[in-house]
């Protein structure tokens, strides 16, 4: 393979035999992420890992984004309300079956508090909306986006909403049965349910008081309050800029053999930065790649097939099917499995089926990890149909094929990526929460 460096701004971040000109993103720093208080990150690192916020009582945020999973799962899809156990470990019981699996992969959260994360989830249904009154675009009514902080602090109204994720199925818990209902907001709503819990725990409404100043004068808290704690701690914990790959950026240390090889195909001829793109590697966009679809997929539960169709739900655009959004990849070697339904547990093998496209999804060896549960709708129900086969081929379209050298190559590049200090978590998991609940440790 040919051997090649790089150069940005005058600066070599590649070592290898010659330099080429070839552009790089740039080197991030403080003023590409939000500011956080540390008595506000303090009170949303408490409330990841408290299950209070769920249904049940039973499941919390850190249960599917937990730092021993890279700020993931370890699932290809994730068992929500129901299940017992984290990572691998999760598994049904015989007292309370969960109804399907999670569709999507549990996405990773590295850099979330970065100011050009303003499109969120796999299918971007969270957007930044200048347009509306509370600059965020949801699938939900507008006078539920009212008081979040930005859209990381809108995502988690989903999971606390989701029966398969957080709240709970049909009767079991006064939070399910408002979501069933369709009351969410206001007096005996799901989220004033879940924000009454919170407040009535001595030591949430302390901290809350010393975070909030319209709490401290009086107002009640609100579900809003604990999600833009939450996200106060996701954007604070998870920043992830010191990888060996950001120290080359900076100028500190260039790249060297395999890495410098692989960096070169990364940004040149493999042509992975055309999506990949930017400091945190991710153009932010959608694109249709035939990834390999699996499990209950992203269809309403009336609905007979099991096919996720991608952006297409949010736009409703032909053109959008089976388009997925861009992810960043910070850390991508940790955060397996791989896809938005984590269609493969080798990343190697991701990357390849991957580029190849078409091609990949033909020589496909679903090779996942997933706990046993009794399905309604088979796991591989899209891919056993040769009719949905065909469609996914159709719109991923021809890809490039790499060979094992690239691969190793590419493989070696991606592996500089990797954050100690962000994987680690700089407050790490609490060893106590408020509501005395257990932590998933």
């Amino acid at each position: 393979m040919r051997r090649m460096g790089m150069a940005l701004a005058g600066l070599t971040v590649l070592a290898g035999a010659a330099t080429a000109e070839t552009r790089l993103p740039r080197a991030v720093g403080d003023a590409d992420f939000v500011e956080t208080g540390a008595e506000e990150v303090a009170l949303g690192r408490l409330l990841f890992y408290d299950r209070l916020l769920s249904g049940n009582r039973n499941i919390a945020c850190a249960t599917c984004h937990h730092p021993r999973f890279a700020t993931s799962d370890g699932l290809s899809l994730g068992l929500g309300e129901g299940a017992v156990g984290l990572g691998p470990d999760r598994h049904v019981t015989t007292e309370d079956t969960p109804e399907q699996r999670i569709p999507r992969n549990a996405t990773a959260l590295f850099n979330l508090g970065a100011h050009e994360f303003t499109t969120l989830f796999h299918d971007g249904r969270i957007e930044a909306d200048p347009s509306r009154p509370a600059g965020i675009r949801t699938p939900m009514a507008e006078d539920m986006e009212q008081g979040f902080s930005g859209v990381l602090s809108a995502q988690t109204m989903f999971p606390v909403l989701s029966p398969d994720e957080m709240a709970g199925h049909y009767s079991e818990s006064d939070v399910s049965k408002a979501v069933r209902s369709g009351r969410i907001t206001g007096d005996g709503g799901a989220w004033d349910i879940i924000s009454r819990r919170v407040a009535a725990i001595p030591g949430y409404a302390a901290r809350f008081e010393a975070v909030y100043p319209h709490v401290t004068q009086g107002a009640p808290i609100h579900f809003t309050d604990i999600s833009n704690a939450i996200a106060a701690f996701v954007a604070f914990e998870w920043r992830s800029d010191d990888s060996p790959f950001d120290a080359a950026l900076r100028g500190e240390m260039p790249l060297n053999g395999a890495a410098a090889e692989g960096a070169a195909l990364f940004f040149g001829e493999a042509g992975c930065a055309a999506c990949h793109s930017g400091p945190f590697l991710t153009d932010h966009d959608f694109h249709a790649m035939g990834a390999p679809q699996l499990g209950p997929g992203k269809a309403e539960r009336f609905e007979h097939h099991a096919r996720d169709d991608g952006r297409m739900r949010v736009t409703g655009r032909e053109e959008d099917r089976f388009a997925f959004r861009t992810p960043s990849l910070r850390n991508v070697a940790k955060t397996g499995p791989w896809g938005h339904a984590g269609g493969h547990d080798d990343l190697a093998t991701f990357v390849a089926d991957h580029s190849a496209r078409a091609e990949g999804l033909g020589h496909y060896a679903r090779h996942v990890v997933l706990p046993e549960l009794p399905e309604t709708k088979p796991d591989w129900a899209v891919l056993d149909d040769p009719l949905e086969v065909q469609a996914l081929v159709a719109a991923a379209g021809p890809g490039t094929v790499l060979t094992e050298d690239e691969i190793a190559a590419l493989m070696a590049f991606l592996e500089t990526l990797t954050d100690p200090v962000a994987l680690s978590g700089r407050l790490g998991v609490p060893e106590t929460v408020p509501s005395g609940l257990p932590v998933d440790r």
